[in-house]
């Protein structure tokens, strides 16, 4: 046997691993793509105020501060749960309105607190933004954030 790899024995290695792990990856990305379709996401529950609540977001770039499911900066904390930690679908209107009352009361100035800016949204802004951030708290995270305060 020889112990020397030729350059016919090199390509074909390099081809046939390409091959494998190109297939690998290719099954690993449709089985991604239905576990988000299937498990993941409620399709159903979006709705037009998901939709302008989510508007509410960009427009406002609270990205640029908060983390949403881990994606965004760390300066603010994770919303991905702030609507179970305000209270949850226990009493939907309740919760609603406490999300409502405390965007309405920023900044707090509380010294030595970094201080959220008063966006002036209107009712129909805070309730579509809150009905986006109720349907995020519903998303299938695998345990993410990992601990309850975000």
């Amino acid at each position: 046997m020889s112990e020397h790899l030729t350059k016919t024995g090199a390509r074909n290695v390099f081809y046939g691993g390409s091959a494998f792990f190109f297939a690998i990856f290719v099954a690993l990305t449709a089985h991604s793509h239905y576990y988000m379709r299937t498990t993941s996401t409620d399709e159903n529950a979006l709705t037009d105020a998901v939709a302008r609540g989510k508007h509410v977001w960009e427009k406002n770039a609270c990205i640029n501060c908060h983390t949403l499911l881990g994606e965004g900066a760390y300066f603010a904390p994770e919303l991905g749960n702030v609507w179970t930690r305000l209270g949850g679908d226990d009493d939907v209107e309740g919760t609603r309105e406490t999300f409502k009352a405390w965007m309405q009361a920023q900044p707090t100035g509380i010294e030595g607190r970094r201080q959220m800016p008063q966006f002036n949204l209107t009712d129909q802004q805070l309730n579509d933004l809150s009905e986006f951030l109720r349907w995020t708290s519903k998303i299938k995270t695998q345990k993410w954030p990992p601990n309850d305060a975000g």
